[in-house]
């Protein structure tokens, strides 16, 4: 990576210059850092984990991120690792009716109508062993960011790594760190927004659901039960995530799950609980996605309920518009403004597209309660399965949870 000689710093730090630092080894910081990468641009990755962390996590990724996936030469590694999704159903835990959308609507108006599942661990690993084919990427392990400043000409980080401080310095950062982004917090950005009083618990269970009549990816309305339960891998793990009161003690969780498992799947079927994270839920966004040098990528920038799965797709879609500008400006291709374009589109699309309809998703799996409102969803519902024209506009949400390069209109 290119670097200036090191000099001394304070305290024994050691301050080392590049062209961009990007805070967080997820998926979004990783996706970002192989797009700078692949244009020529020095990236330097500080992640605090010691590796890549294997919790039950993101899952589903969209037809809207697949073309940029495929231009970073990572769709097909995902889709032979994981499994390609042609449809989603809703399925009515009080009637047993199910109601199957077709996402090969989207035949002709997109060159990938298919989700592709795999878990984000997967995903992760894909990602790194591209990166690591990239001599202008490094990535630094165990090692947090404890604050930075800037001045005109570049971001000096501090940190800490293996409990010595280290000091890093680069052109731009890119804070990719998460719903708790220290980034964030360091150049004094607002998180707006709302904490939901429920929390999700996701699990990760072996079991044969197919062989009881369960689809691939089943959202599970019901006010008292209601969950996104999903196939993960071909392996046969399977992904139940259910909702409950954040204010139960979370050394009840593992009893609640098996609970949980007695009242939904299907009675004496076999399964072995292999993974769980109890996580609360937000409807969050940075009031602000740049600041001078630093910018805001993924649940650093925003967060939502994952009911939907626009989390991480909304995130890789930051990575793909922001790795192309940002290479663009450090080459002298398009001025800095374009950043101040990511950062409005950006945020616009999380408020206006990503986080409504995360909360209208949410309503209707776990929230149903209303039994008039429900039949009236349950009626467009069963519009849209029977109707091209219908699932086609209803899938079509995905793509507008995308903007358009920076690059081309600079």
């Amino acid at each position: 990576m290119p670097s200036s000689s090191a000099e001394r710093g304070q305290q024994g730090a050691t301050t080392e210059t590049g062209e961009v630092i990007i805070v967080g080894a997820g998926p979004v910081g990783m996706i970002t850092a192989l797009g700078l990468a692949r244009a020529g641009i020095g990236v330097r990755i500080l992640e605090a984990n010691a590796g890549i962390v294997p919790e039950p996590r993101a899952m589903t990724y969209h037809w809207t991120v697949h073309e940029g996936m495929q231009r970073l030469g990572l769709l097909d590694d995902m889709i032979a690792e994981g499994f390609k999704l042609h449809q989603m159903c809703y399925r009515i835990l009080a009637t047993g009716e199910v109601i199957r959308l077709d996402i090969g609507a989207m035949e002709g108006h997109t060159a990938h109508p298919y989700a592709v599942v795999l878990g984000q661990d997967q995903l992760e690993a894909i990602v790194l062993r591209h990166l690591a084919r990239m001599p202008n990427v490094r990535i630094d392990w165990n090692t947090t960011v404890t604050g930075l400043a800037q001045d005109a000409d570049g971001v000096t980080v501090e940190a800490e790594h293996e409990g010595v401080a280290v000091r890093r310095r680069a052109h731009w950062v890119v804070g990719a760190d998460g719903g708790r982004s220290r980034v964030r917090k360091s150049i004094g950005v607002r998180f707006e927004g709302m904490t939901w009083p429920q929390r999700f618990v996701a699990t990760n269970v072996v079991c044969d659901l197919e062989a009881h009549g369960w689809d691939p990816c089943n959202h599970l309305v019901d006010p008292a039960d209601g969950a996104v339960i999903a196939k993960v891998t071909r392996s046969g793990i399977w992904r139940v995530t259910f909702s409950e009161d954040a204010t139960l003690p979370l050394d009840g969780v593992v009893e609640r799950i098996h609970a949980y498992y007695a009242r939904v799947l299907p009675a004496g079927m076999p399964y072995e609980l292999v993974l769980h994270s109890a996580y609360n839920m937000h409807q969050r966004v940075a009031d602000r996605l740049r600041v001078g040098r630093v910018l805001l990528a993924g649940d650093a920038a925003h967060v939502t309920n994952p009911t939907n799965g626009f989390g991480l797709v909304s995130g890789i879609l930051d990575s793909q518009v922001l790795s192309g500008a940002l290479a663009a400006v450090l080459q002298g291709r398009a001025p800095d403004t374009v950043l101040d374009r990511y950062a409005e589109d950006r945020k616009r699309v999380f408020e206006e597209v990503a986080s409504p309809s995360s909360v209208e998703t949410k309503r209707l799996v776990f929230h149903s309660d209303d039994p008039g409102r429900l039949e009236r969803d349950l009626q467009r519902l069963r519009a849209v399965a029977v109707d091209a024209a219908l699932s086609r506009r209803q899938f079509m949400i995905g793509h507008r949870l995308q903007t358009p390069s920076l690059v081309a209109a600079a």
